[in-house]
Protein backbone atom coordinates (compact mmCIF):
# COMPACT_ATOMS: atom_id res chain seq x y z
CA UNK A 1 0.00 0.00 0.00
CA UNK A 2 2.35 2.11 0.65
CA UNK A 3 3.07 5.02 -2.33
CA UNK A 4 3.77 9.19 -1.80
CA UNK A 5 1.22 10.75 -1.41
CA UNK A 6 -0.88 13.87 -2.96
CA UNK A 7 1.61 17.09 -2.08
CA UNK A 8 -1.01 19.39 -4.83
CA UNK A 9 -4.17 20.90 -3.47
CA UNK A 10 -7.00 18.24 -3.54
CA UNK A 11 -9.11 18.60 -6.66
CA UNK A 12 -12.87 17.82 -6.59
CA UNK A 13 -14.73 15.30 -9.65
CA UNK A 14 -18.10 16.53 -10.40
CA UNK A 15 -20.96 13.93 -8.62
CA UNK A 16 -22.12 11.71 -11.40
CA UNK A 17 -25.44 11.42 -9.78
CA UNK A 18 -27.58 11.04 -13.37
CA UNK A 19 -25.57 8.57 -14.24
CA UNK A 20 -27.31 4.99 -14.02
CA UNK A 21 -24.64 3.27 -13.05
CA UNK A 22 -24.59 5.55 -9.71
CA UNK A 23 -27.20 3.86 -7.99
CA UNK A 24 -25.90 0.40 -8.61
CA UNK A 25 -25.48 -1.13 -5.22
CA UNK A 26 -22.62 -3.83 -6.22
CA UNK A 27 -20.45 -1.03 -8.21
CA UNK A 28 -20.93 1.07 -5.31
CA UNK A 29 -19.73 -1.50 -3.22
CA UNK A 30 -16.79 -2.01 -4.87
CA UNK A 31 -15.79 1.23 -5.13
CA UNK A 32 -16.29 1.32 -1.66
CA UNK A 33 -14.29 -1.73 -0.99
CA UNK A 34 -11.31 0.09 -2.48
CA UNK A 35 -11.54 3.08 -0.53
CA UNK A 36 -11.93 1.25 2.37
CA UNK A 37 -8.42 -0.73 1.88
CA UNK A 38 -6.80 2.45 1.22
CA UNK A 39 -8.40 3.91 4.41
CA UNK A 40 -7.72 0.67 6.19
CA UNK A 41 -3.67 1.16 4.89
CA UNK A 42 -2.86 4.51 6.12
CA UNK A 43 -5.94 5.27 8.75
CA UNK A 44 -4.49 8.92 9.36
CA UNK A 45 -8.18 10.65 9.65
CA UNK A 46 -9.35 8.33 12.58
CA UNK A 47 -9.85 10.72 14.92
CA UNK A 48 -12.28 13.03 12.16
CA UNK A 49 -15.82 11.09 12.67
CA UNK A 50 -17.36 8.14 13.59
CA UNK A 51 -16.95 6.51 10.34
CA UNK A 52 -13.29 5.79 10.40
CA UNK A 53 -13.30 3.74 13.89
CA UNK A 54 -16.21 2.05 12.73
CA UNK A 55 -14.34 0.71 9.48
CA UNK A 56 -11.21 0.04 11.32
CA UNK A 57 -12.50 -1.81 13.96
CA UNK A 58 -14.78 -3.78 11.24
CA UNK A 59 -11.57 -4.41 9.31
CA UNK A 60 -9.38 -5.74 13.13
CA UNK A 61 -12.09 -7.50 13.86
CA UNK A 62 -12.57 -9.51 11.29
CA UNK A 63 -11.42 -13.20 10.38
CA UNK A 64 -8.60 -11.70 7.80
CA UNK A 65 -8.22 -8.79 9.23
CA UNK A 66 -8.46 -7.25 5.98
CA UNK A 67 -11.26 -5.18 4.63
CA UNK A 68 -12.18 -8.64 2.35
CA UNK A 69 -13.11 -10.23 5.86
CA UNK A 70 -15.53 -7.04 6.63
CA UNK A 71 -19.27 -8.63 4.99
CA UNK A 72 -20.35 -5.96 2.55
CA UNK A 73 -24.09 -5.13 4.89
CA UNK A 74 -21.54 -3.91 7.63
CA UNK A 75 -20.53 -1.32 5.23
CA UNK A 76 -23.62 0.45 5.79
CA UNK A 77 -22.31 1.17 9.40
CA UNK A 78 -19.62 3.48 7.75
CA UNK A 79 -21.37 5.08 5.65
CA UNK A 80 -24.27 5.67 8.20
CA UNK A 81 -21.77 7.36 10.47
CA UNK A 82 -20.86 9.86 7.83
CA UNK A 83 -22.35 13.42 7.96
CA UNK A 84 -20.70 14.92 5.16
CA UNK A 85 -18.13 17.40 6.68
CA UNK A 86 -16.00 17.00 4.05
CA UNK A 87 -12.87 17.23 6.53
CA UNK A 88 -11.06 13.96 5.42
CA UNK A 89 -10.93 15.45 2.00
CA UNK A 90 -10.01 18.91 2.42
CA UNK A 91 -7.56 18.31 5.09
CA UNK A 92 -6.21 15.00 5.73
CA UNK A 93 -5.92 12.38 3.00
CA UNK A 94 -3.15 11.91 1.08
CA UNK A 95 -4.84 10.53 -1.92
CA UNK A 96 -7.57 12.48 -3.26
CA UNK A 97 -7.45 13.48 -6.93
CA UNK A 98 -5.31 14.74 -8.71
CA UNK A 99 -3.32 11.49 -6.77
CA UNK A 100 -3.82 8.17 -9.13
CA UNK A 101 -5.92 6.54 -6.10
CA UNK A 102 -8.74 8.94 -6.70
CA UNK A 103 -9.87 9.00 -3.80
CA UNK A 104 -13.13 10.89 -2.54
CA UNK A 105 -14.27 9.11 0.05
CA UNK A 106 -17.44 11.64 1.38
CA UNK A 107 -18.69 11.70 -1.83
CA UNK A 108 -18.58 7.78 -2.31
CA UNK A 109 -20.66 7.62 1.07
CA UNK A 110 -23.27 10.41 -0.25
CA UNK A 111 -23.42 8.02 -3.43
CA UNK A 112 -24.61 5.41 -0.85
CA UNK A 113 -26.75 7.26 0.86
CA UNK A 114 -28.49 8.16 -2.22
CA UNK A 115 -28.75 4.32 -2.88
CA UNK A 116 -30.50 4.02 0.76
CA UNK A 117 -32.64 6.48 0.23
CA UNK A 118 -33.67 5.73 -3.03
CA UNK A 119 -34.14 1.96 -1.84
CA UNK A 120 -36.66 3.79 0.34
CA UNK A 121 -34.84 2.95 3.88
CA UNK A 122 -34.98 6.29 5.30
CA UNK A 123 -37.11 6.78 7.85
CA UNK A 124 -40.32 9.45 6.92
CA UNK A 125 -39.30 11.29 10.43
CA UNK A 126 -35.74 11.52 9.48
CA UNK A 127 -37.18 13.23 5.82
CA UNK A 128 -39.16 15.44 8.36
CA UNK A 129 -36.43 16.63 10.40
CA UNK A 130 -34.79 17.94 6.96
CA UNK A 131 -37.37 19.27 5.68
CA UNK A 132 -36.48 22.76 7.29
CA UNK A 133 -38.73 25.04 5.11
CA UNK A 134 -41.32 22.80 6.28
CA UNK A 135 -41.27 23.53 9.92
CA UNK A 136 -40.31 26.79 9.56
CA UNK A 137 -43.47 27.56 8.13
CA UNK A 138 -44.55 27.97 11.61
CA UNK A 139 -42.35 30.80 12.52
CA UNK A 140 -43.44 34.44 12.83
CA UNK A 141 -47.38 33.27 13.64
CA UNK A 142 -48.61 34.53 16.80
CA UNK A 143 -49.56 32.37 19.47
CA UNK A 144 -48.62 29.34 17.63
CA UNK A 145 -44.94 30.37 17.80
CA UNK A 146 -44.91 30.46 21.76
CA UNK A 147 -46.87 27.41 21.96
CA UNK A 148 -44.35 25.24 19.80
CA UNK A 149 -41.37 27.14 21.83
CA UNK A 150 -42.96 26.31 25.35
CA UNK A 151 -44.05 22.59 23.99
CA UNK A 152 -40.79 21.66 22.89
CA UNK A 153 -39.37 22.50 26.25
CA UNK A 154 -41.48 20.05 27.96
CA UNK A 155 -39.97 16.53 28.96
CA UNK A 156 -43.38 15.00 27.87
CA UNK A 157 -43.47 16.40 24.26
CA UNK A 158 -39.77 15.67 24.01
CA UNK A 159 -40.46 11.95 25.05
CA UNK A 160 -43.02 11.85 22.11
CA UNK A 161 -40.71 13.53 19.79
CA UNK A 162 -38.32 11.09 20.80
CA UNK A 163 -40.36 7.90 20.12
CA UNK A 164 -42.13 9.31 17.19
CA UNK A 165 -39.49 11.56 15.12
CA UNK A 166 -36.56 10.05 16.60
CA UNK A 167 -35.35 13.64 18.56
CA UNK A 168 -32.95 13.03 20.91
CA UNK A 169 -35.05 13.70 24.50
CA UNK A 170 -31.81 15.21 25.60
CA UNK A 171 -30.70 17.07 22.53
CA UNK A 172 -30.47 21.21 22.34
CA UNK A 173 -33.27 22.30 19.79
CA UNK A 174 -33.86 25.62 18.28
CA UNK A 175 -36.85 28.23 19.53
CA UNK A 176 -38.66 29.17 16.20
CA UNK A 177 -38.40 33.38 15.69
CA UNK A 178 -41.84 34.93 16.86
CA UNK A 179 -40.82 37.54 13.61
CA UNK A 180 -38.70 36.19 10.43
CA UNK A 181 -35.82 37.72 9.42
CA UNK A 182 -37.13 37.96 5.74
CA UNK A 183 -40.14 40.16 7.45
CA UNK A 184 -38.48 42.43 9.73
CA UNK A 185 -34.80 42.90 8.12
CA UNK A 186 -34.99 47.46 7.18
CA UNK A 187 -34.49 48.42 3.79
CA UNK A 188 -30.93 49.97 3.12
CA UNK A 189 -30.28 53.68 3.50
CA UNK A 190 -29.04 54.72 0.46
CA UNK A 191 -25.45 54.09 -0.06
CA UNK A 192 -23.36 54.39 -2.81
CA UNK A 193 -21.85 51.59 -4.27
CA UNK A 194 -18.41 51.50 -3.50
CA UNK A 195 -16.36 48.53 -5.80
CA UNK A 196 -13.18 47.15 -4.66
CA UNK A 197 -10.44 45.54 -6.31
CA UNK A 198 -11.45 42.59 -4.62
CA UNK A 199 -15.02 42.74 -4.02
CA UNK A 200 -18.21 44.26 -5.40
CA UNK A 201 -19.57 47.10 -3.38
CA UNK A 202 -23.12 46.00 -2.58
CA UNK A 203 -24.45 42.63 -1.19
CA UNK A 204 -27.77 39.94 -1.76
CA UNK A 205 -28.53 38.29 1.97
CA UNK A 206 -29.38 34.86 1.21
CA UNK A 207 -31.22 34.91 4.44
CA UNK A 208 -30.92 30.76 5.11
CA UNK A 209 -33.51 28.83 7.08
CA UNK A 210 -32.23 29.23 10.26
CA UNK A 211 -31.68 32.64 10.44
CA UNK A 212 -34.60 32.74 8.64
CA UNK A 213 -36.77 30.75 11.17
CA UNK A 214 -34.98 30.56 13.79
CA UNK A 215 -32.13 32.89 14.93
CA UNK A 216 -33.08 36.71 12.90
CA UNK A 217 -31.03 38.49 15.19
CA UNK A 218 -27.23 37.28 13.44
CA UNK A 219 -29.17 38.15 10.00
CA UNK A 220 -30.03 41.95 11.55
CA UNK A 221 -26.55 42.21 13.00
CA UNK A 222 -24.73 41.51 9.58
CA UNK A 223 -27.07 44.31 8.09
CA UNK A 224 -26.02 46.72 10.95
CA UNK A 225 -22.60 45.52 9.92
CA UNK A 226 -23.01 46.70 6.22
CA UNK A 227 -24.73 49.36 6.98
CA UNK A 228 -22.27 50.78 9.36
CA UNK A 229 -19.51 49.92 6.46
CA UNK A 230 -21.80 52.20 3.91
CA UNK A 231 -22.46 48.87 2.21
CA UNK A 232 -25.59 48.77 0.18
CA UNK A 233 -27.51 45.64 0.25
CA UNK A 234 -30.69 43.91 -0.49
CA UNK A 235 -32.50 40.55 0.53
CA UNK A 236 -32.80 37.64 -1.80
CA UNK A 237 -36.19 37.94 -3.43
CA UNK A 238 -37.54 34.39 -2.79
CA UNK A 239 -35.61 31.82 -1.50
CA UNK A 240 -35.93 28.02 -0.55
CA UNK A 241 -33.77 25.74 1.66
CA UNK A 242 -30.05 25.38 -0.12
CA UNK A 243 -30.63 21.71 -0.04
CA UNK A 244 -27.86 20.70 2.61
CA UNK A 245 -30.44 18.70 4.93
CA UNK A 246 -31.32 16.58 1.95
CA UNK A 247 -27.71 15.97 0.60
CA UNK A 248 -26.85 14.42 4.04
CA UNK A 249 -29.91 12.15 3.75
CA UNK A 250 -29.07 11.27 -0.22
CA UNK A 251 -31.93 13.02 -0.84
CA UNK A 252 -30.80 14.25 -4.30
CA UNK A 253 -33.88 14.75 -6.42
CA UNK A 254 -34.96 17.26 -3.19
CA UNK A 255 -31.70 18.90 -3.82
CA UNK A 256 -32.16 19.51 -7.74
CA UNK A 257 -35.72 20.58 -6.36
CA UNK A 258 -34.10 23.14 -4.30
CA UNK A 259 -30.97 24.30 -6.95
CA UNK A 260 -33.78 24.60 -9.63
CA UNK A 261 -35.92 27.51 -7.22
CA UNK A 262 -32.78 29.04 -6.05
CA UNK A 263 -30.28 29.40 -8.80
CA UNK A 264 -32.10 31.66 -11.39
CA UNK A 265 -33.31 34.34 -8.90
CA UNK A 266 -29.41 34.03 -7.17
CA UNK A 267 -27.93 33.85 -10.42
CA UNK A 268 -29.80 37.46 -11.52
CA UNK A 269 -28.26 39.09 -8.30
CA UNK A 270 -24.88 37.72 -9.89
CA UNK A 271 -25.04 38.94 -12.70
CA UNK A 272 -26.19 42.46 -11.65
CA UNK A 273 -22.53 42.80 -9.70
CA UNK A 274 -23.59 41.74 -6.45
CA UNK A 275 -22.07 39.99 -3.62
CA UNK A 276 -24.44 37.25 -2.50
CA UNK A 277 -23.77 36.44 1.25
CA UNK A 278 -24.99 33.48 3.59
CA UNK A 279 -23.92 33.88 7.03
CA UNK A 280 -24.38 30.28 7.66
CA UNK A 281 -21.19 27.95 6.24
CA UNK A 282 -22.96 24.78 5.38
CA UNK A 283 -25.51 27.11 2.79
CA UNK A 284 -22.29 29.08 1.42
CA UNK A 285 -21.08 26.00 0.84
CA UNK A 286 -24.08 24.23 -0.82
CA UNK A 287 -23.47 27.09 -3.35
CA UNK A 288 -19.88 27.68 -3.68
CA UNK A 289 -19.33 23.36 -3.80
CA UNK A 290 -21.88 20.68 -3.69
CA UNK A 291 -24.41 22.54 -5.97
CA UNK A 292 -21.73 23.29 -8.42
CA UNK A 293 -20.13 19.72 -8.88
CA UNK A 294 -23.84 18.09 -9.45
CA UNK A 295 -24.41 20.42 -11.89
CA UNK A 296 -21.15 21.45 -13.43
CA UNK A 297 -22.31 22.70 -16.67
CA UNK A 298 -25.26 24.61 -15.44
CA UNK A 299 -23.53 28.39 -16.68
CA UNK A 300 -26.06 29.97 -13.75
CA UNK A 301 -24.71 27.61 -11.24
CA UNK A 302 -21.29 28.10 -11.96
CA UNK A 303 -21.97 31.92 -11.99
CA UNK A 304 -23.37 32.11 -8.28
CA UNK A 305 -20.90 29.60 -7.41
CA UNK A 306 -18.04 32.60 -8.02
CA UNK A 307 -20.38 35.39 -6.37
CA UNK A 308 -21.17 33.19 -3.33
CA UNK A 309 -19.23 34.93 -0.03
CA UNK A 310 -18.86 33.63 3.59
CA UNK A 311 -19.62 36.87 5.58
CA UNK A 312 -16.02 37.45 7.09
CA UNK A 313 -14.38 36.19 3.61
CA UNK A 314 -16.17 39.37 2.35
CA UNK A 315 -15.69 42.21 5.21
CA UNK A 316 -12.18 40.83 4.94
CA UNK A 317 -11.59 41.33 1.53
CA UNK A 318 -13.23 45.06 1.80
CA UNK A 319 -10.57 45.16 4.09
CA UNK A 320 -7.56 44.67 1.75
CA UNK A 321 -9.92 46.94 -0.70
CA UNK A 322 -9.30 49.97 2.28
CA UNK A 323 -13.16 49.52 2.40
CA UNK A 324 -13.80 48.66 5.74
CA UNK A 325 -14.14 50.50 8.95
CA UNK A 326 -11.81 49.18 11.73
CA UNK A 327 -12.70 51.23 14.75
CA UNK A 328 -13.83 49.07 17.16
CA UNK A 329 -14.95 51.57 20.56
CA UNK A 330 -15.95 48.63 22.53
CA UNK A 331 -13.73 45.62 23.49
CA UNK A 332 -14.84 41.93 24.18
CA UNK A 333 -12.77 40.90 26.48
CA UNK A 334 -11.98 37.13 25.91
CA UNK A 335 -13.17 34.93 22.99
CA UNK A 336 -13.44 31.20 22.50
CA UNK A 337 -14.09 30.33 19.35
CA UNK A 338 -14.63 27.46 17.01
CA UNK A 339 -14.51 27.49 13.14
CA UNK A 340 -16.85 24.96 12.05
CA UNK A 341 -16.07 21.90 9.50
CA UNK A 342 -18.05 23.95 6.52
CA UNK A 343 -15.97 26.80 6.84
CA UNK A 344 -12.93 25.18 7.39
CA UNK A 345 -13.36 23.14 3.81
CA UNK A 346 -14.36 26.59 1.84
CA UNK A 347 -10.75 27.29 1.85
CA UNK A 348 -10.94 30.84 2.39
CA UNK A 349 -8.46 31.08 5.64
CA UNK A 350 -9.41 31.95 9.24
CA UNK A 351 -11.18 34.99 8.22
CA UNK A 352 -13.55 35.19 11.26
CA UNK A 353 -10.87 35.45 13.32
CA UNK A 354 -8.78 37.81 11.53
CA UNK A 355 -11.23 40.28 12.37
CA UNK A 356 -12.23 39.21 15.54
CA UNK A 357 -8.14 39.51 16.28
CA UNK A 358 -8.75 43.55 14.78
CA UNK A 359 -10.51 44.09 17.93
CA UNK A 360 -9.01 46.17 20.55
CA UNK A 361 -8.09 44.47 24.07
CA UNK A 362 -9.89 41.57 22.85
CA UNK A 363 -8.40 37.97 23.24
CA UNK A 364 -9.52 35.17 20.91
CA UNK A 365 -8.51 31.55 21.46
CA UNK A 366 -9.51 29.48 18.23
CA UNK A 367 -9.90 26.02 18.20
CA UNK A 368 -10.23 24.18 14.73
CA UNK A 369 -11.76 20.76 15.11
CA UNK A 370 -15.57 19.20 14.58
CA UNK A 371 -17.97 20.23 17.05
CA UNK A 372 -20.07 17.29 16.09
CA UNK A 373 -23.14 18.53 16.08
CA UNK A 374 -22.76 18.15 12.00
CA UNK A 375 -26.56 19.46 11.50
CA UNK A 376 -29.24 16.57 12.17
CA UNK A 377 -26.74 13.89 13.15
CA UNK A 378 -26.25 15.92 16.47
CA UNK A 379 -30.04 15.89 16.94
CA UNK A 380 -30.92 12.38 16.52
CA UNK A 381 -31.91 9.48 19.17
CA UNK A 382 -28.96 6.92 17.39
CA UNK A 383 -26.17 10.02 17.32
CA UNK A 384 -26.98 12.70 19.57
CA UNK A 385 -24.72 11.25 22.17
CA UNK A 386 -22.10 10.47 19.85
CA UNK A 387 -22.48 14.04 19.01
CA UNK A 388 -21.40 14.71 22.09
CA UNK A 389 -18.51 12.30 22.76
CA UNK A 390 -17.18 13.98 19.13
CA UNK A 391 -17.27 17.36 20.39
CA UNK A 392 -16.06 16.79 23.62
CA UNK A 393 -12.71 17.97 22.75
CA UNK A 394 -13.80 21.38 21.36
CA UNK A 395 -15.84 22.08 24.45
CA UNK A 396 -12.76 21.13 26.78
CA UNK A 397 -10.13 23.31 24.78
CA UNK A 398 -12.91 26.18 24.94
CA UNK A 399 -13.33 26.32 28.25
CA UNK A 400 -9.97 28.11 28.90
CA UNK A 401 -7.93 30.79 27.19
CA UNK A 402 -4.25 29.82 26.72
CA UNK A 403 -3.34 32.04 29.79
CA UNK A 404 -5.47 30.07 31.84
CA UNK A 405 -8.74 32.72 32.50
CA UNK A 406 -12.17 31.85 31.27
CA UNK A 407 -13.94 32.79 28.16
CA UNK A 408 -16.25 36.10 27.94
CA UNK A 409 -17.82 34.48 24.80
CA UNK A 410 -18.12 31.31 23.16
CA UNK A 411 -18.66 31.72 19.65
CA UNK A 412 -19.08 30.13 16.01
CA UNK A 413 -19.73 30.57 12.79
CA UNK A 414 -22.40 27.75 12.98
CA UNK A 415 -25.81 28.73 14.69
CA UNK A 416 -25.92 24.70 15.55
CA UNK A 417 -22.30 24.48 16.33
CA UNK A 418 -22.31 27.07 18.70
CA UNK A 419 -25.22 25.83 20.60
CA UNK A 420 -24.57 22.09 20.77
CA UNK A 421 -20.72 23.74 22.25
CA UNK A 422 -23.08 25.82 25.24
CA UNK A 423 -24.81 22.22 25.52
CA UNK A 424 -21.33 20.69 25.94
CA UNK A 425 -20.47 22.83 28.24
CA UNK A 426 -23.51 22.43 30.52
CA UNK A 427 -22.79 18.77 30.43
CA UNK A 428 -19.57 18.55 31.17
CA UNK A 429 -19.93 21.24 34.29
CA UNK A 430 -18.03 24.39 33.15
CA UNK A 431 -21.27 26.24 32.89
CA UNK A 432 -21.48 27.94 29.77
CA UNK A 433 -20.20 31.88 28.89
CA UNK A 434 -22.23 34.07 26.85
CA UNK A 435 -22.81 32.41 23.67
CA UNK A 436 -22.94 35.31 20.71
CA UNK A 437 -22.54 34.60 16.94
CA UNK A 438 -19.37 36.21 15.75
CA UNK A 439 -21.67 38.65 13.69
CA UNK A 440 -22.84 39.66 16.59
CA UNK A 441 -20.09 40.02 18.49
CA UNK A 442 -18.78 42.04 15.57
CA UNK A 443 -21.97 44.60 15.87
CA UNK A 444 -21.04 44.58 19.53
CA UNK A 445 -17.42 45.95 18.93
CA UNK A 446 -18.78 48.24 16.56
CA UNK A 447 -20.89 49.52 19.19
CA UNK A 448 -23.66 49.05 16.88
CA UNK A 449 -26.02 47.14 20.18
Amino acid sequence: MATEGNLQAPTRHPLDWKNPDFYDEEKCFHELERIFDICHGCRRCVSLCGSFPTLFDLVDESATMEVDGVAKQDYWKVVDQCYMCDLCYMTKCPYTPPHEWNLDFPHTMLRAKAIKFKKGEVKTSEKLLASTDVHGQFAGIPIVVQVVNAVNKTKAARGVMESAMGVDKDAWLPDLATKRFRWSAPDARATKVVDGEKTPGKVAIFSTCYINYNEPGIGLDLLKILDHNDIPYTIVEKEKCCGMPKLELGDLESVQASKEANIPVLAKYARDGFAILAAVPSCALMFKQEIPLMFPDDADTQLVKEHMWDPFEYLMARKRDGLLKTEFPQKLGNISYQIPCHGRVQNIGRKTEEMLKMIPDTTVNTIERCSGHAGTFGVKKGTHQQAMKIGKPVFKAMATMKDGAKPDYISSDCPLGGHHIAQGFEVNGHGAPELQHPLSLVARAYGLK
